[in-house]
């Protein structure tokens, strides 16, 4: 469903395991495609690749959490007697229902896993943080299922609450790791507001009680209507996990999507914030795409923050195969993309200049 609208059925084939999705006619006149890369707007049926993502398509189980959001619902689901591994694609979107993000649901769905909760004021904050803590140190007395009903199904490799509303907004609130500093909020707080200055285009973002990293969620307008959402990893139809999106690849599905040169040097300038600012967690479901009324767009960019661990000390995307770009590369892959030299300098430099003002630690490119 979107919104309140049939897009098409979903079904497993019984002779190959694979998933299988047919729009439906009425959709077919009036509706978009839900993934251009994936599922073209067409008559007929289209079978998802059985050799990725368990014979699933990326565009539905884009709306599946992952990290912490994946391990909470295990757990809830190990105390009904099964796993995620032993559940269907169908049947896991079923949980998920109305309840992901995006405008995407799923019918049936199972109700008893459906997340509603949302957080009305910053007073619960202090008790959801310990008890993400209790949960994720493996502690005794730690409450999984009231972490789950607050994660709105957007968990990440940290936890994260269900929509809190402020001033008629929607937001999503970030708390600790149990190897995070206690810190973290108020880094991406200051990452986030550093990329904004870089020229970046981001949400809403607060800092609750000093220390709750809060972002607007960019999938539901002022009127509270939801607004289709994919991710990258989603539209090049791999597992971020996996880790083997290049750059080049989010510069080329910018361009393919939006047919707008401007936002593809938005793209390019979040390649260089990453690597000026040392996010080297900037895998694939990191950059998202919004599609308002069959129009795609660039959404706001979210998850920019410190992070200089990556893959081995790499980033998880990497630009021509090299998960440590040098300027070299990073101008290349502008010029490919018809993006003056001059300007991909400017670029550079402005990030450059910005970051050494508000950032501790920094990689310049044009040294």
């Amino acid at each position: 469903m979107f919104r309140d609208t049939l897009v098409g059925v979903l079904q497993m084939d019984p002779s190959t395991g694979v998933c299988v999705f047919e729009y439906d006619g009425a959709w077919l006149i009036g509706g978009f495609s839900l993934s251009p890369t994936e599922l073209p707007l067409q008559e007929g049926l289209i079978y998802a690749d059985r050799e990725k993502l368990g014979g699933s398509f990326a565009v539905f189980e884009d709306s599946m959490p992952d990290g912490y959001g994946l391990y909470l619902l295990n757990r809830l689901l190990k105390n009904h007697g099964t796993s995620l591994k032993e559940l269907t694609p169908l049947q896991r979107l079923s949980i998920i229902g109305k309840s992901g993000m995006g405008a995407l649901s799923y019918i049936p769905e199972f109700k008893d896993f459906q997340v509603q909760t949302e957080l009305q004021d910053e007073a619960s904050l202090d008790f959801i943080q310990e008890e993400a803590l209790k949960v994720l140190g493996e502690k005794e007395g730690g409450d999984a299922s009231l972490l789950y009903y607050n994660s709105a199904n957007s968990g990440g490799a940290r936890p994260k609450s269900a929509m809190m509303t402020k001033d008629g907004r929607h937001f999503l609130v970030k708390f600790r790791h149990v190897y995070d500093p206690e810190d973290i909020g108020k880094t991406e707080f200051l990452y986030m507001k550093t990329a904004r200055e870089c020229g970046v285009t981001i949400p809403r973002i607060g800092l609750l009680k000093d220390k709750y990293f809060a972002i607007e969620r960019f999938d539901i307008g002022s009127d509270g209507e939801r607004y289709h959402v994919a991710t990258a990893a989603a539209l090049l139809c791999t597992d971020f996990r996996r880790q083997d999106v290049d750059y080049t690849n989010l510069l080329a599905i910018t361009g393919y999507l939006t047919q707008d040169p401007l936002q593809v040097e938005e793209m390019y300038r979040r390649m260089v914030v990453n690597l000026v600012a040392v996010n080297k967690d900037d895998h694939a479901k990191n950059f998202s795409f919004l599609c308002k009324d069959g129009v795609w767009s660039l959404a706001p960019a979210y998850d920019i923050t410190y992070s200089p661990q990556g893959s081995n000390g790499e980033h998880a995307t990497s630009l021509f195969y090299n998960g440590n770009p040098e300027l070299a590369l990073v101008i290349k892959a502008g010029t490919q993309i018809r993006i003056p030299e001059r300007r991909c300098l400017d670029i550079i430099r402005e990030v450059e200049r910005v970051c050494l003002q508000n950032l501790p630690t920094c990689n310049l490119l044009t040294k």
